[in-house]
């Protein structure tokens, strides 16, 4: 997997890692060397932390980082290579030369591999059903942590809103937000079949719920750590679930001002 480049704060792509200019590596957590605020957000899928962050960040001025891309994008490429990402030997020799690159403006949203979209082929069910045997590859998941923390470090930007399933925990433990955003299962298959138009609303269910299963196996996105806090999105819809995110980021920040003396 190559290093991230940036091109006017907005995006990645293979090249040269970000931070290399200022003689450093990666920066820990919270983005706090570049000014950048990295508020991180954690929730199975269907949650709604997707759509939420996206508009959370339009709404901030902040970029947008949909981790969970990566995995996704990684999985496709495996596919595409004709490979199986149940093959960890295969998973890994697809990470060494995966030419992956992603937008960080929430208006203009994009995931390519090489020169290919898979923006919206990363989404497929097919996809989604092999996603997680990338995902829980350690190495894999060390290479695209310290990615995450590139992008936010080299973003240019006041804020990104991270989005994923470890975002709190590994990626971004010292931010002064994080949130788990969550919704009971059930509703949470409804949201995902909604989403999927033309996929039969019984298999996307039963997908979902088989991720969730693969996936806590690598790490607990089901369970807030201390200092997290919990956005139950199960009784509100899309326009108060974002209300109630803003609500933490602004006392979160608020209480990271506060102890900086500003």
């Amino acid at each position: 997997m190559t290093d991230p480049s940036t091109s006017s704060g907005t995006g990645a792509s293979p090249g040269t890692d970000p931070s290399t200019s200022s003689g450093t590596g990666p920066s820990t957590s919270s983005g706090a060397s570049s000014g950048t605020v990295a508020i991180a957000i954690d929730g199975p899928a269907g949650s709604g932390k997707s759509s939420v962050s996206k508009q959370a960040a339009r709404r901030l001025g902040f970029g947008y980082l949909d981790t969970g891309a990566a995995y996704r994008a990684l999985a496709w490429y495996v596919l595409d290579r004709a490979a199986d990402t149940s093959d960890e030997i295969a998973v890994l020799d697809a990470a060494e030369e995966f030419p992956y690159a992603i937008s960080l403006d929430p208006d203009d949203y994009w995931v390519r591999v090489g020169e290919t979209d898979v923006t919206d082929a990363i989404r497929e069910p097919r996809v989604t059903a092999a996603v997680s045997g990338v995902a829980r590859v350690p190495v894999v998941r060390a290479r695209v942590n310290d990615l995450f923390r590139a992008l936010v470090e080299a973003s240019g930007r006041p804020g990104v809103v991270v989005e994923g399933r470890d975002i709190t925990t590994v990626v971004a433990p010292d931010a002064p937000v994080r949130i788990l955003l969550t919704a009971d299962p059930e509703v949470r298959a409804a949201r995902r079949s909604a989403e999927l138009t033309g996929h039969d609303a019984g298999a996307v269910a039963a997908a979902l719920h088989r991720r969730d299963a693969a996936d806590s196996k690598v790490v607990d996105f089901l369970t807030a750590a201390d200092g997290v806090t919990v956005v139950d999105s199960t009784d509100l819809d899309f326009a108060q679930t974002v209300d109630a995110v803003l609500n933490v980021i602004a006392t979160g920040i608020h209480r990271q001002e506060r102890a900086d003396g500003r």
